[in-house]
C-alpha cells in the first residue's frame, strides 16, 4: 500500500507540475503579446498593402509578389508547385516553422502530441511555408495592414534572410504552396506566431513584445 501511494503522490505532483508550467507558459505568452513595441507606429494613408492571416494553428504574413521595389517571382517559383497554374496568382503568403510540425499539422485536428513535445523542446529542423495566393480579403482569418515603402522593405530582408540558402524544397499541402529549408531554431519561445511578430517588428509595426500563439498576433489588427 505504501508503494502504491507513493506513486499516487509522484503523479499527481507531476501533473500539478505539467499544469502549472502549462498554464504559466500561456499566462506569459498573452502578456507578452500584450505588450506594445513600436508604439508610435500608425499605418500610412498610402503605401504597401499586406496581410496577417492565420488558419488557428499557424499564422503568416501576406504580400504582393511585386512592390516597391521587391520582386518575389524568383524565391516562389512556379517549378516549385504541384500545380505551377497557381503562380499566377500575385500574392504570396509566407511563414516560418518546425518542420514535422508544419508537415503533419495544417489545422488543429491533426496536432499529435508527440510533434508538440518534440518542437516545443526544440528543433533546429526549420522551414518556410509559402503559398501562391490572390488578393486576401480582409475577415476572420486574414488582417489588412499598410506599411510605407521602406518598412516593406524591411520587412522583405527578414522574410528573405529566413530561407537557407541553397535548402532544398518540399511540394505543399495542395498545388499553390511549397515548403523551403529555413533558418532558425524552432522552440517553445520562438514559434511559428513569434516569427511572424518578430517580422512586423523588424519592419517597424506596431506588435506585440512576444507573439507566441495566434490570437497574441491577430488580435493587434
Amino acid at each position: 500500500m505504501k508503494t502504491e501511494t507513493r506513486w499516487v503522490k509522484r503523479i499527481f505532483w507531476s501533473s500539478a507540475a505539467l499544469i502549472g508550467l502549462l498554464a504559466s507558459y500561456g499566462a506569459a505568452g498573452l502578456i507578452g503579446g500584450a505588450i506594445p513595441s513600436n508604439r508610435s507606429w500608425r499605418a500610412p494613408a498610402r503605401g504597401v498593402h499586406i496581410f496577417v492571416e492565420s488558419n488557428g494553428v499557424h499564422t503568416g504574413i501576406v504580400v504582393p509578389k511585386v512592390a516597391a521595389g521587391v520582386d518575389w517571382r524568383g524565391v516562389a517559383r512556379a517549378a516549385d508547385l504541384r500545380d505551377p497554374r497557381y503562380a499566377g496568382f500575385d500574392h504570396l503568403a509566407f511563414g516560418w516553422g518546425e518542420k514535422s510540425f508544419y508537415l503533419e499539422t495544417p489545422t488543429w485536428a491533426d496536432v499529435k502530441l508527440r510533434t508538440v513535445v518534440t518542437a516545443a523542446v526544440g528543433s533546429d529542423r526549420t522551414l518556410m511555408h509559402v503559398e501562391h495566393l490572390p488578393l486576401p480579403r480582409s475577415g476572420d482569418g486574414a488582417r489588412e495592414i499598410v506599411v510605407t515603402p521602406e518598412q516593406y522593405r524591411r520587412l522583405a530582408a527578414y522574410i528573405r534572410a529566413s530561407f537557407r540558402a541553397g535548402g532544398a524544397r518540399y511540394r505543399g499541402y495542395a498545388g499553390y504552396d511549397a515548403f523551403y529549408e529555413a533558418n532558425g531554431r524552432y522552440d517553445a519561445v520562438r514559434t511559428c506566431n513569434s516569427w511572424t511578430g518578430d517580422a512586423l517588428r523588424f519592419a517597424g509595426v506596431r506588435v506585440g513584445a512576444w507573439t507566441p500563439f495566434p490570437v497574441t498576433m491577430m488580435g493587434w489588427f
